[in-house]
């Protein structure tokens, strides 16, 4: 299992990160981690809906990546911004797609774009991330 990595940076806004095994039971790690960094920046208003997002990318690598980890990182880009990325090694970008009715799964990213003020996916060379934005009171 790999080991935590989780550390705040010396420079600029602090950010949180870890990497993580692919399992369904990381989403439990990734929303401790969103819920520390939201309470440690003084935006506790925004960890509901961070721990909703967090476990919902974590759900979609879980299912669509390829190696056994990912990445959870919590950054935040403003005084009351917070991104919440899931970086894997899967170049697949994630499709938005309408479930139907019966259908268990298929919700996740309208599940992220609702409270997100916006929602995306960086590719890399070696795979992508996808983010999302929480936006706060200033």
């Amino acid at each position: 299992m790999p080991q935590p990595t989780t550390r705040a940076r010396q420079t600029g806004h602090p950010g949180y990160s870890e990497t993580l095994p692919r399992q369904p039971e990381s989403a439990a790690t990734a929303r401790l981690l969103l819920r520390t960094a939201c309470a440690v920046w003084g935006l506790d208003a925004l960890a509901e809906d961070g721990a909703l997002i967090v476990s919902e990318l974590v759900a979609n690598a879980v299912q669509h990546a390829r190696r056994e980890s990912i990445r959870v990182v919590i950054d935040r880009p403003g005084a009351a911004r917070v991104r919440v990325g899931v970086a894997d090694l899967s170049r697949a970008r994630p499709v938005e797609r309408e479930a139907h009715e019966n259908e268990e799964g298929g919700r996740g990213l309208r599940l992220v774009a609702a409270p997100a003020a916006d929602w995306g996916t960086d590719e890399r060379h070696w795979g992508k991330i996808v983010w999302a934005d929480l936006e706060g009171r200033g």
